[in-house]
Formats: structure tokens, sequence, C-alpha cells
């Protein structure tokens, strides 16, 4: 979960090394990465190893926990994923798909980034509107593409607010035996976001209920893929990636973390997704709302919560959703965003693939 890897997001992001793993079975990978200003790459199920990882919930297979990496550039993130498909790990890891790294996706992309990309985007999922200057950050993607001639359109999320409450109930099937169990080992209590979010008294499920929950996800996943297709029909084009929050705030304050549905939504449908970092939480704009009717009791916690001015200077991020096993066309476009916004880190490669400078674009 995401709360084991803060220490390695603040890591990479104080520059203390140049690419950081992770895992990532709810926004592991993603929320370091977007609270440390950094990009990161949540892959989908089977396209990079994961044999002989330590982890809870070993042998859980309804939601994979999948591993990938944090960095301060895409083009990093690109390095550490084509390095380890150049080994072939799929003659070593049986769920890892036999799949290379494929240039041509990546080339499909780049011959659209001249003004050519359509792309999805929303702001608020239906469950928690995000504080702010999340909102803020959206929109500032959303300009800067259409500033570029890019096809830039709402997109509808689709029930997730029965996504969250799935994948939550998930976590929990087994009673939270697993991971409590870890827990008491250290002798320490849980932290209380954990208590949020692992719930004990909900009990464990038969394996005829795990069937069920299997048959819920995979018709959620297809309803999903359904709605993708009408949007591109509507549209008569092609729909190339997603843009939505990462979470419903910019980097949190301490055990004030409520709601991870704009992450784990994505670990429910098993969709590629890439962090890329936008800007910070400035408190003369990112007034808190005053007119805002709360859409339940979760988002009237979150809501309640927002201070501009203990905010004021957290990193603020946005991510980019593609299509399942799309890892090459999504970290495509979201090098492309970080570009427009300036916050891509341009490489100089020797011809052995040393990297020889990196420097920030200026912004």
């Amino acid at each position: 979960m995401w709360w084991e890897l803060r220490g390695e997001g603040a890591m990479i992001g104080f520059r203390g090394g140049l690419i950081g793993v992770g895992t990532d079975i709810g926004g592991s990978i993603r929320v370091p990465s977007a609270f440390n200003f950094l990009y990161g790459i949540r892959p989908s199920h089977g396209r990079l190893p994961y044999a002989k990882m330590a982890n809870s919930m070993e042998g859980q297979e309804t939601v994979h926990s999948v591993v990938g990496p944090m960095a301060h550039s895409a083009a990093d993130l690109k390095l550490f994923l084509t390095s380890v498909l150049r080994e072939e790990p799929w003659k070593y890891d049986p769920k890892v798909v036999p799949l290379p790294w494929r240039e041509s996706e990546e080339d499909d992309i780049k011959s659209k980034l001249s003004g050519g990309l359509t792309l999805g985007y929303y702001s608020c999922d239906g469950v928690v509107l995000p504080h702010p200057p999340i909102t803020r950050g959206i929109e500032m993607v959303v300009s800067t593409l259409k500033k570029h001639g890019h096809h830039v359109l709402p997109w509808l999320p689709y029930k997730h607010d029965f996504g969250h409450d799935l994948i939550g109930d998930i976590y929990a099937s087994d009673g939270s035996t697993d991971v409590l169990n870890s827990i008491n080992a250290s002798g320490e209590p849980a932290i209380p976001n954990i208590k949020d979010l692992l719930n004990p008294d909900k009990g464990k499920i038969d394996m005829n209920q795990l069937w069920d929950v299997h048959l819920k996800k995979w018709n959620y996943q297809s309803e999903y893929l359904d709605k993708w297709r009408e949007f591109e029909e509507t549209h008569g084009k092609e729909m190339d990636a997603i843009i939505a929050p990462i979470t419903a705030t910019a980097a949190i304050r301490h055990n004030q973390f409520r709601y991870y549905g704009y992450a784990s939504v994505i670990n429910l449908l098993d969709f590629t997704s890439v962090v890329v970092p936008v800007t910070f939480a400035d408190k003369s704009v990112d007034v808190k709302r005053s007119d805002h009717r709360q859409l339940n009791d979760l988002d009237a916690t979150v809501q309640a919560e927002y201070d501009a001015e203990a905010y004021h200077g957290a990193p603020v991020a946005v991510q980019v959703i593609g299509r399942r096993l799309s890892e090459e066309r999504t970290l495509a476009i979201a090098e492309e965003i970080g570009r427009l916004l300036g916050n891509a880190e341009t490489l100089s490669v020797g011809d052995d693939g040393a990297v020889l400078t990196a420097e920030h674009e200026p912004k």
C-alpha cells in the first residue's frame, strides 16, 4: 500500500536516488509520486515481473499488486521499463506477458504530438470532489493541451462509486487477517489510514462469494470498455488516454488521507496509469470553496479538511490513464504533457545508452 512507499517517494524527491521502485495495488506507486513531484507508472498486471517480491496478501489474485518505477522524468521511467523488458522476464516469471517494448506503439503516439491527440478528462469522479489545487491542476493540463491543438473532451467516469466500494471489499475479503497479522507481528498498532481502509468487522467471504466478486470485476471492466468505445463512436476518434486526478488532495497532511478511489478504481480496471507532476498549491488562488454541496459524508469530510494556508506549496499532479497494457502509448503521452507544462527533464544520452546530462526545460 502507498503508506509503505512514502519514504521511497521522498528519497527520490530529494534526489537521494535516481529511480525508486514501488508496488501498487491501490495507488502505492502513483500517490508517493504525486506527493513528491515525481513521475511514476503503474503498469498493467503482467507487464513487469513481480516474483519473489515481499508483500502482504500473497496469493490474492482478484486485484493484483504490480511493480513499477518512480523518477524525475518520463524518460527515466522508459529507461527502467525497456531495461527490464530487454531481459525477457517472461522466461523467469510465468505471470509476465511475453510482450517486448513496442516502439511502433510509441511512434504512433509521437505522430500525433503536433496536435492530433484525442483525450478525455474529468475533474471529479462523482464520489469525492478534489480540493481546489487539484481541480486547478486538471484545468492547467487541459488548457495547455488545447492550446497546442489537441482534442480534449469531457469524460464521464463510469460507476466509480461502485468500483471504489468493490475494491474496498476485495482488500478486506479475508477479514483483513493477512495484513493485520503482519502489523501485529511488528508489535505496533495500525496507523489511522490502515484502520480506515481495512475493516475486520466485515468478516471473511467464502469461495462462492469470491467467484461472484470476480464476475463483478470482470463485468465492470467490460462495461468500462463499452463506455470507452461509445466515446470513440460519438466523437469519431480514437481516445488515446484519459486525464484525471490521482488523489483528491495535494501532498496530504499527516493522517488525513481519506479517499483512495481516484487511484484504486484504476487498479480494479487494470489500466495503465502514469503520474505527471503539474504545479504547486497556491493559497492566493486555491481558496476554499464556500458554495460546494457535499456529495456524501466522505466528500464532506475531505472538503472540511482543506486549508489553503496549510496546503500552500504542496505538489499537485494528475494521472494519464490508458487502456490495459498500453505502457508505450500512455508513457509517451505523459512525457508530452510534462514537456508542454515545462516539467520534463531533457536527457543527453551517449552511444552506449549512458545518460550524460539531464536538465529541466524552462517553465
